[in-house]
């Protein structure tokens, strides 16, 4: 996946910070028990999200002090298995999966990374697709329809973002509320808009390099990757208006004792990552860092 999808740091009380941390560290204990150590390698932001917005009832599980294999030294906070970090364990390593597959057949990429990379989660995306075969339905099938719009050149942000949405609006086919399930569809819609096209923001240039496609540099013509004034604001607009939906969708559910990290979020959080990838200043590992209420000391 992408990495985006992080809080505000300002905005987490200590608690919140330990919170979002033990679900971060639960759902690499989840991936590394359900599909081996290299599965780990795929654990990102993103999924830990999903899993807050699935977990289940109000109440919390007790935070456990485990050992990690990245950190020896010392034992971290973590949650203990439970139904939403199993399906953001899946999802997230069918959603990479086929997002590697997709990759090797971009004539723009290199192929090296991809395919060592689709060797070592072969075996885990197999176990995944047994468990989760709606969602791994839809994924191959959305990802199709954004290769057919990639190999048109298509010049739209809306039709390729659309694309990524549904794929994304797919991850809660499993709840049982239906209410929640609605809820959910609607946020993470919105959520995979944003995403698809901060990714496409990010990449501009990197893209315009290679010669992949970038919905961005289509749309506006754009054939070195450097964004105009124009499409920034065209951006800003489009990107702040799938945020403010999201949050819409956010008031319409009780999220419990995850509530002020999912704010942070959505009122912030996405604000802020958009803001850095369009200035040119987001750097994933400075900030997965400080999110996680760490320091590169401390690590």
């Amino acid at each position: 996946m992408f990495g985006y999808v992080r809080p505000s740091l300002a905005r987490l009380t200590e608690a919140d910070k330990t919170r979002f941390g033990a679900a971060y560290c639960g759902l690499c204990r989840v991936l590394g028990e359900r599909y081996g150590q290299a599965a780990r390698f795929i654990l990102n932001y993103d999924f830990t999200f999903l899993a807050m917005l699935l977990w289940p009832g109000q109440a919390e599980d007790e935070v456990l002090r485990r050992g990690c294999i990245a950190h020896p030294l010392r034992k971290r906070a973590c949650y203990p298995d439970n139904a939403a970090l199993e399906l953001a364990a899946d999802e997230s390593v069918i959603l990479a999966w086929w997002q590697m597959r997709d990759a090797l057949s971009d004539p723009g990429r290199g192929k090296g990374k991809y395919r060592a990379a689709s060797l070592a989660l072969g075996s885990a995306y197999r176990r995944a697709q047994e468990r989760r075969p709606d969602f791994d339905r839809t994924t191959r099938e959305k990802l199709a329809e954004l290769r057919e719009l990639e190999e048109a050149g298509c010049p739209s942000l809306d039709r390729p973002a659309d694309v990524f949405a549904r794929l994304l609006a797919a991850a809660p086919a499993e709840v049982e509320d239906p209410v929640k399930r609605r809820v959910l569809e609607q946020l993470l819609y919105h959520l995979g808009r944003w995403v698809y096209l901060v990714d496409a923001a990010d990449d501009l240039a990197k893209d315009a390099a290679s010669g992949s496609y970038n919905p961005i540099r289509c749309r506006f013509g754009l054939p070195d990757g450097t964004m105009t004034e124009e499409a920034r604001e065209a951006l800003i607009v489009s990107l702040d208006h799938s945020i403010r939906l999201m949050a819409a969708a956010y008031e319409l559910w009780d999220f419990g004792p995850w509530s002020s990290i999912i704010q942070a979020t959505v009122y912030e959080g996405l604000f802020c990552v958009g803001k850095a990838v369009l200035e040119g200043t987001f750097q994933v590992s400075d900030m997965r860092f400080r999110i996680a209420g760490r320091n590169k000391e401390q690590l």
